[in-house]
């Protein structure tokens, strides 16, 4: 066990050391409408920062502006982090971003309520983004849902890490489990007390998955913007 530690280990400070160096340079969010110093060659329309790749245009996963305060009890909001769909497309273990926010929807719409999805920019944290999403859940329950995976569900005053449902191990979470996620967060949305969502407890899956978990976090966190408003996502599946 120690040797698989130890490569694993080596494995993880390798692609840190890369992606570091790949996102050396500094990022700006300056306003496309600022203006630049007259020694800097001109500012092309919708510059992307540096040490970061353009968001991919996907028919299904489209930006309709700014989230809202729900008003509507019968909804959930999903709240999905900064890479999810446009910049990582699978979770850790190769479920595909639409097809886990497929069956979320699926669950929530099983139970009779409807399912509201946002982008949250400000954290790469799956407790913070819960806790944001839910304030801005009309039934005060959200659910958070990270690009490697990990997901919770979370409820409007409560503290980020007070989570109603924590799923910690991305690896062990399936399609099945996913939809779950969203019926038990519309039966906390209508008050009921739901037998929490069962999970495996696989141990070797933090050896198994570490390296590309700590990956995946660090391309994450690369598309946070401080400050940047969540946005409303309009999906069809």
């Amino acid at each position: 066990m120690a040797d698989v530690d130890v490569a694993l280990l080596r494995k993880i400070v390798q692609e840190v050391i890369k992606e570091t160096n790949d996102a050396s340079q500094p990022i700006s969010f300056k306003s496309e409408d600022q203006p630049t110093p007259a020694t800097e060659a001109p500012v092309a329309s919708k510059k992307v920062p540096a040490g970061m790749d353009a968001p991919k245009q996907l028919d299904w996963f489209k930006h309709v502006g700014p989230a809202k305060q729900g008003t509507a009890v019968d909804e959930v909001v999903v709240a999905v982090l900064p890479g999810f769909a446009e910049h990582l497309t699978e979770n850790m273990t190769g479920l595909s971003h639409k097809d886990i926010l497929r069956q979320v929807t699926a669950g929530i719409e099983e139970e009779g309520l409807r399912a509201r999805v946002i982008k949250v920019y400000r954290t790469a944290d799956v407790s913070f983004a819960g806790a944001e999403g839910d304030k801005l859940s009309g039934s005060g329950i959200g659910i958070a849902i990270q690009s490697k995976g990990t997901a919770i569900i979370h409820q409007r005053d409560e503290e980020p890490l007070s989570n109603l449902e924590l799923f910690p191990q991305a690896p062990v979470l399936t399609l099945d489990t996913y939809r779950a996620i969203g019926v038990n967060a519309a039966k906390y949305a209508k008050g009921e007390s739901p037998t929490p969502v069962p999970t495996v407890n696989d141990q070797m899956a933090r050896v198994q998955y570490q390296a590309k978990s700590a990956l995946m976090h660090i391309k994450e966190t690369k598309y946070v913007v401080l400050g940047k408003q969540a946005e409303e996502i309009q999906v069809s599946f």
